[in-house]
C-alpha cells in the first residue's frame, strides 16, 4: 500500500494546480453527468453521483456548473455522449496499471492511451491481464490536524470500516464500497476535514521501483492523468519517498 497511498497523498497536494488548469473541474463534471445518465439524478437511489457530487464541491466546482452537468445527465440540456471504457497494461519494470476512461471517441481515447504508455515504457495489455491485481474499495482522506487518531480510529470501527493509514499530512480510512457511505457519513459528522472520498482500486501487492525507473513511472502516471479522456488511472508502483517528493 505503501507506493499507492504515498502517490495518494501527493495527487492531494497538486489538487489545487490542477484546479487552476481547469482539467480536474472538467473531469469531475464529466464524472458527473455520466453517473446522473447511468443511475438518474436522485441522490439518494445513485450512490456513484452521491461520490461524484461529494468530489466536485471538495474542489470548489461551481453550483451552477455541477446543475447544469446533472441536467445534461437527465437529458434536459443537450451534451456530448460519453463511453466508459477501462484499459489495461503495463508499465516500467512491470507495474500493472488499471486505466477508466470516458470519451466521446473511443478510437481517439485507445490511440492516444497506447501512445502514452508506449512513450514512458509501458504497453497495452489484453483484458484482465491486470484488474485481478487490484481490490474496489472506498477511500476517504481526512485531513490529519482536524481530528485526533484515536477517535478516527473509533469512528472506523463503531462504522464497520475496513482499514486506517496514518500519512504525513493525512489519514486514509479504507471502506468496503458497500460501506462507503455510512463510514463517510460518520467521519464527516465529526467534524473532520475530508479532502476527498471515493471509491478506488486499491492494489494487492506492489512493484518496487527505483532510479530511472521510478521517474519514468511517474512521468507515465502524469501523463495519463492529463489526458482529457482519462478519468483515473491506478497502479500497483512502490517508489521511494524522495522521488516521489521530488515529482510533487
Amino acid at each position: 500500500m505503501s507506493g499507492h497511498s504515498k502517490w495518494s497523498q501527493i495527487k492531494h497536494r497538486k489538487a489545487a494546480v490542477d484546479a487552476k488548469r481547469g482539467k480536474l473541474f472538467s473531469k469531475l463534471i464529466k464524472e458527473i453527468t455520466v453517473s446522473t445518465r447511468i443511475g438518474g439524478a436522485d441522490t439518494e437511489a445513485n450512490p456513484r453521483l452521491r461520490s461524484a457530487l461529494l468530489a466536485a464541491k471538495s474542489k470548489n466546482v461551481p453550483n451552477d456548473t455541477i446543475d447544469k452537468a446533472i441536467l445534461r445527465g437527465t437529458g434536459e440540456l443537450e451534451g456530448v455522449e460519453y463511453e466508459e471504457v477501462v484499459y489495461e497494461g503495463y508499465g516500467p519494470g512491470g507495474v500493472a496499471i488499471l486505466i477508466e476512461v470516458l470519451t466521446d471517441n473511443k478510437n481517439r481515447a485507445i490511440a492516444d492511451v497506447r501512445h502514452i504508455l508506449s512513450k514512458h515504457g509501458g504497453n497495452m495489455g489484453a483484458r484482465g491481464c491486470v484488474s485481478w491485481l487490484f481490490d474496489k474499495r472506498g477511500l476517504i482522506i481526512v485531513e490529519k490536524d482536524s481530528i485526533d487518531e484515536d477517535d478516527l480510529f473509533m469512528i472506523a470501527l463503531e462504522s464497520e470500516a475496513d482499514d486506517l493509514n496514518v500519512l504525513e499530512d493525512y489519514i486514509e480510512t479504507i471502506t468496503s464500497p458497500e460501506n462507503f457511505d455510512p463510514v463517510r457519513k460518520a467521519v464527516e459528522e465529526s467534524g473532520a476535514t475530508i479532502s476527498d472520498a471515493d471509491i478506488t482500486m486499491i492494489p494487492q501487492n506492489t512493484v518496487k521501483l527505483d532510479g530511472k525507473e521510478a521517474e519514468q513511472m511517474l512521468r507515465l502516471m502524469e501523463a495519463l492523468e492529463d489526458s482529457d479522456d482519462v478519468q483515473k488511472a491506478y497502479a500497483n508502483f512502490d517508489i521511494p519517498d524522495e522521488i516521489l517528493e521530488a515529482a510533487a
